[in-house]
C-alpha cells in the first residue's frame, strides 16, 4: 500500500497540473471505485462536471483535491490505485476506473485501481479538511505537528513500538516500509513496548521515521512493481536504497548479519538481529 512519501509523490503531480481546471465530463468505466460515493456512478459522473480543482492536499497516506466550491474529491489509493496524467484518445492505462476530462481539452485525470480497494467520492464540504479523515492524526510532515508532544504519547503506549507507528489515530502517514526502516536506523526491534522507550529514544525514532520518508520522497517513492507509479508512470527508486525491507537473507549494512523476515500483524517485518535484538521481556 502507498505510504506517504508515494501518496504525497502523487500530490505534487497533480498539484502541478489539475489546479483551476474545470471539469467538462466524467466516465465511470467501473462503480467499484466510487462505491463510497453517496448516490452512486450515475451521480458521480453528472456531479463533477462545471467544478474546478483548488491545489490537492494530503494528511498521512490519505489525499483529496479541493474543488472551488468548498467540496473535495476525496481519494484513498489503497493498495493499487493510481492517478495518471495522459492526453485525451491516447491509450487508457490497466484497469482503468475513472476518467476525468477537461473543459480545455489538455491531459485528462485518470484513475486506475488493479484490486480496486482503494476509490474516490465526494465529500460535501470538504476542501480545507474532510470529516472522513478527522480521526486521522498529523503526520511528520505537519509544521503543526509537535514532535516532543508525539514522543511523550508514544511512551505512554503499551504496545509494541512497530503497532504504535502504524497506528494512524498516533501518528499519520507510517506503513510497514517505513517503519521497518526507521526501526533499523533507531536499532529497536519491533515488538519492544513503547512505553520501554525514553523519551530521547521515542523521538529518535520519530526523527529516523522522517528522514527516512524525506529520502523516498525524494527519489520519487518506493516502487517494488506497477501498482504504484507517479501521475506520467514513472516509478520511485527508493527501493535500491532499503537497509531492511524486503532483504531478507541479505547482509545488514551496518553489522553484516543476514537480515531477517518475520510474521507480524497478517504481514512481515525486517530487522537486523544483531542491531535490533529481541527485547528479553517479548519471549
Amino acid at each position: 500500500m502507498p505510504e506517504l512519501p508515494e501518496v504525497e509523490v502523487v500530490r505534487l503531480g497533480l498539484a502541478g497540473a489539475i489546479p483551476n481546471r474545470r471539469i467538462a465530463a466524467v466516465s465511470v468505466l467501473h462503480p467499484r471505485p466510487v462505491r463510497r460515493h453517496v448516490g452512486g456512478a450515475e451521480d458521480f459522473a453528472s456531479s463533477l462536471p462545471g467544478r474546478s480543482f483548488g491545489v490537492p492536499r494530503r494528511r498521512g497516506k490519505y489525499l483529496w483535491l479541493p474543488f472551488a466550491d468548498g467540496d473535495a474529491l476525496m481519494a484513498h489509493l489503497g493498495m493499487s490505485g493510481q492517478f495518471r496524467l495522459d492526453e485525451p484518445g491516447s491509450p487508457l492505462p490497466p484497469q482503468c476506473r475513472v476518467v476525468i476530462a477537461f473543459t480545455d481539452g489538455g491531459a485528462e485525470l485518470r484513475f486506475a485501481d488493479q484490486r480496486m480497494f482503494g476509490g474516490l467520492w465526494v465529500s460535501p464540504g470538504g476542501a480545507d479538511g474532510p470529516t472522513e479523515i478527522a480521526h486521522i492524526a498529523a503526520d511528520l510532515f505537519d509544521d503543526s505537528l509537535d514532535l516532543d508532544a508525539l514522543a511523550a504519547v508514544i511512551t505512554t503506549k503499551r504496545s509494541g513500538i512497530k503497532r504504535v507507528l502504524l497506528n494512524q489515530a498516533v501518528v499519520s502517514g507510517i506503513g510497514n516500509i517505513y517503519a521497518d526502516e526507521a526501526l533499523w536506523r533507531a536499532r529497536l526491534h519491533y515488538d519492544t513496548p513503547a512505553n520501554q522507550l525514553s523519551q530521547t529514544e521515542a523521538l529518535d525514532l520519530l526523527v529516523a521515521a522522517k528522514q527516512v520518508m524525506a529520502a523516498a520522497l525524494a527519489e520519487g517513492g518506493t516502487s517494488f512493481d506497477a501498482l504504484y507509479v507517479n501521475v506520467n508512470g514513472s516509478v520511485g527508486y527508493f527501493g535500491r536504497s532499503l537497509a531492511a525491507y524486503g532483504r531478507a537473507d541479505l547482509p545488514c549494512d551496518r553489522c553484516g548479519r543476514p537480515i531477517v523476515r518475520e510474521a507480524f500483524m497478517n504481514r512481515s517485518s525486517y530487522r537486523c538481529p544483531g542491531c535490533q535484538p529481541r527485547p528479553s521481556a517479548v519471549g
